[in-house]
């Protein structure tokens, strides 16, 4: 049960921002005790994997706050966010992926299963992104992009770092996250309407 609320909060994560859950899990892999990464994903404890990790951050990190460049940016990580999603889950849930030591098995063994339903909520995340941001800085005139980013953001450190320390509360941060996202399209539906009745 924890093992899969783990992968949900992990995935979702990386439907926000693709590098925050693989650093959080490969920095807590190598220096945090009782987080040990299934052997099949130790190399994200490598430190030059977390030094790319790294620089790709900054690099999403600056990208998703400048209007259009965001929105270029989100079709450029369609495949890496649900990409990273997958891995994510599969580490999270570690018991399911752990075992496969023979690639020809992987897919006779199920192993996929938990790499499959990363990669599902990572896309479904990641779509509701998409689709949102170009609206939202339409009616903002690009002003709401750096904002929603940095949300963004924290909710993917938020939900990683419970997804490993208390998997319980993934529950209520995505709830929060997506109760948020409703409002945050409310608001930018009532600006345009406003701004309509105003041009009349």
């Amino acid at each position: 049960m924890f093992e899969v609320l783990t992968g949900t909060g992990l995935a979702v994560a990386a439907g926000l921002n693709a590098y925050i859950p693989l650093l959080v899990l490969g920095l807590a892999g190598r220096f945090i005790d009782f987080v040990e990464l299934p052997a099949s994903w130790a190399w994200l404890e490598n430190p030059w994997v977390l030094a790319i990790l790294g620089v790709l951050l900054v690099i999403e990190i600056v990208a998703d706050k400048i209007p259009v460049v965001d929105s270029i940016n989100d079709w450029l990580q369609t495949i890496v966010r649900p990409a990273a999603g997958g891995i994510a889950f599969g580490t999270g849930s570690a018991s399911a992926t752990a075992v496969v030591t023979d690639p020809a098995s992987f897919f006779t063994s199920n192993a996929w299963v938990p790499i499959a339903i990363g990669v599902l909520l990572a896309l479904g995340t990641h779509v509701a992104k998409m689709a949102s941001r170009p609206a939202l800085n339409a009616v903002t005139v690009g002003t709401a992009a750096p904002v929603v980013s940095t949300a963004e953001d924290v909710s993917s450190v938020i939900l990683s770092i419970l997804a490993l320390l208390l998997p319980v509360l993934v529950i209520v941060a995505i709830g929060g996250i997506i109760v948020g996202f409703v409002l945050l399209l409310r608001r930018a539906g009532r600006r345009r309407r406003e701004r309509k009745a105003l041009a009349l």
